[in-house]
């Protein structure tokens, strides 16, 4: 979970000096390549990988002085056993610099070590290299510097997915489709990479300038531009738009500095268009601070309600987050959408609103994350980010899922791939002998995650080794780029909602997506392609639409063939049945 206070403080953990609630008291005596499109197993595994690091951000800020007040709070004994162990390793790295044999790197040993001793703790408690804090928080933070360009790192090259509309790159002629051969003179194509070294290598300093060496597919040849960097804005909530003339829709992809600000424009955008009810989509959303989602949850909740409350080992991390203003949207019904790669903050939001009536969750069983760490600069600028308290539902729920084998932990997602639970409800191994009530009366359940009121499979119908093979080979992408910039004057001169209504695949463009596929060696079934047709032209009029209206157009299209907003369409009168029952007892 990512979760933090913004305001500049030392002391950024409590927020109100209130009691622990009765469920709090109860409960502390029990307790103990593109995701929203093809949605592959593997790719979710990957994606989740990544998303614990940033989805495990914080409840308080970074603070250097927080090692030294927790002395003050512990005893002499627990103090010297710990100067102790200092010494000891202090000893054991003098030791090796000084007699071992062979030269060794002793800042890449500490690093290792400190890994090591975490791994004893919990799966969220970590260390980030000070190199590598920059590029981990880059994520939540609001803008950053550099040259705004999407890629995707695919067989050793870097691939551009679009530039970002009106950044350094889009106006420097940088195209969809392009392949970045060299930066400056460091040749980046078909050599060994990563993000972390793309990463280096495009950012930097606004008015700085970085010279790249491209090529361009669809016109053969090599390009050489300079882009001047500048200042890129980030967005965290991707798209806000009307599913129906009465339901909105606002898709959050994790919660960053700026997350609620974002949420309220798109919020107060639909409010204008005649939204009634609305879809929250949380589904793959990893986290991020904690005060964003609590502000979410206020906006929508009325009342005095608990939102969330912590308890950690001192009481200084204890904490309780209220209701406290009157929001935009406090009385049309709500349903959220959840799914296994929703955690942390995002089950703050959908933990909140369930516990209290006040949305029907739809979806499947998120990821369960439950634990608050605490960022701590260390005197190299590298960052300690440790577990200092567990959150609780308004009910008195952990959702933190067991981890007393870290290696199991690892594991449990793809777990619910293979035993059957992201397609049958009744295959989930949650304990659900752990039974809370909700505000008015509904059984919920604890520690595994926030179980969804109305359960939805994942769907593979499409899944063939026809539709693997074009993925593999990254052949939508590739071709709709090349389609795109052949068209890019057609599309400039549509309006979103004009495409999205009248543009289709017709017969000569599926067949010539087909004869492009075939040219890439991707060999046609037609049996397997004709199980697959439907997904696959959906996908290519949405990445059509993204590459001119971003997420504007891509999410109105791909979402016409997605189950579970057709799910939360088919269920509201069961939200606004909740609603009803919620606004009784305002």
């Amino acid at each position: 979970m990512s979760e933090n206070n913004s305001e500049s403080s030392n002391e950024r953990l409590i927020y109100t000096s209130s009691t622990p609630n009765e469920n709090k008291a109860k409960t502390k005596s029990s307790t103990s390549i593109s995701a929203a499109q093809i949605k592959l197993p593997i790719f979710t595994a990957i994606a989740l990988g990544v998303g614990l690091i940033f989805g495990a951000r914080f409840f308080g800020g970074n603070d250097t002085s927080f090692s030294s007040s927790l002395v003050s709070f512990t005893d002499l004994k627990t103090e010297e056993s710990a100067s102790d162990q200092a010494k000891k390793m202090r000893q054991v790295l003098s030791y090796i610099e000084d007699y071992y044999v062979d030269t060794v790197n002793l800042t890449d040993m500490t690093d290792h070590a400190i890994k090591e001793m975490l791994s004893k703790l919990d799966p969220h408690t970590s260390y980030i290299p000070s190199k590598d804090v920059e590029i981990m928080n880059a994520q939540l933070e609001g803008d950053f510097e550099g040259i705004g360009v999407e890629f995707v790192l695919f067989e050793d090259t870097i691939q551009v997915i679009m530039p970002i509309p009106n950044s350094p790159s889009d106006k420097a002629g940088i195209e969809a489709g392009d392949r970045i051969i060299k930066v400056n003179e460091t040749p980046v194509a078909n050599v060994k990479i990563d993000n972390r070294k793309i990463f280096d290598l495009l950012r930097g300093k606004k008015n700085s300038k970085v010279k790249l060496t491209i090529f361009r597919p669809y016109q053969n040849k090599e390009l050489t531009l300079t882009v001047e960097r500048g200042t890129i804005p980030t967005s965290t909530v991707e798209v806000g738009y009307m599913l129906t003339p009465r339901t909105g829709y606002i898709k959050v992809s994790r919660f960053g500095m700026n997350t609620f600000k974002e949420f309220e424009t798109q919020l107060s955008k639909l409010l204008r268009d005649g939204m009634e009810d609305l879809v929250l989509d949380l589904r793959g959303n990893p986290g991020g601070y904690m005060d964003q989602a609590v502000k979410m949850v206020d906006e929508l909740l009325a009342g005095k309600e608990m939102i969330v409350y912590t308890d950690g080992k001192q009481k200084r991390f204890d904490s309780e987050e209220k209701a406290h203003r009157k929001g935009d949207f406090e009385k049309g019904a709500v349903v959220v959408l959840l799914d296994e790669g929703s955690a942390s903050a995002s089950e703050i939001v959908a933990g909140a609103l369930q516990d209290n009536d006040r949305a029907l969750i739809v979806g499947r069983r998120s990821f369960g994350k439950g634990l608050v760490q605490k960022p701590i600069t260390l005197r190299d600028d590298s960052e300690l980010r440790l577990t200092i308290s567990r959150y609780y539902t308004p009910s008195g729920r952990s959702i933190q899922k067991p981890y007393s084998d870290t290696t199991d932990y690892s594991l449990e997602i793809m777990e619910r791939y293979t035993n059957g639970e992201l397609y049958h409800a009744d295959s989930s191994k949650m304990n659900t002998e752990t039974k809370y009530k909700t505000l008015h009366g509904r059984t919920v359940y604890g520690s595994g995650g926030i179980m969804p009121d109305i359960f939805i499979a994942r769907d593979t119908s499409y899944f063939t080794p026809f539709i693997d093979s074009l993925y593999s080979k990254n052949i939508v992408r590739n071709w709709t780029s090349t389609y795109y910039n052949l068209n890019k004057e057609k599309f400039k001169e549509m309006q979103v909602k004009d495409f999205i209504s009248t543009f289709e695949i017709d017969e000569k463009l599926e067949n010539d997506f087909l004869k492009y596929a075939q040219s890439q060696k991707v060999e046609l079934n037609n049996a397997e392609y004709q199980i697959s047709r439907s997904f696959i032209l959906n996908q290519i009029k949405a990445s059509l639409a993204k590459l001119e209206w971003q997420y504007e157009g891509f999410y109105p299209v791909i979402n016409q063939e997605d189950n579970e907003i057709k799910a939360a369409l088919e269920n509201l009168h069961k939200a606004e049945e909740l609603k009803k029952y919620y606004l009784k007892e305002e």
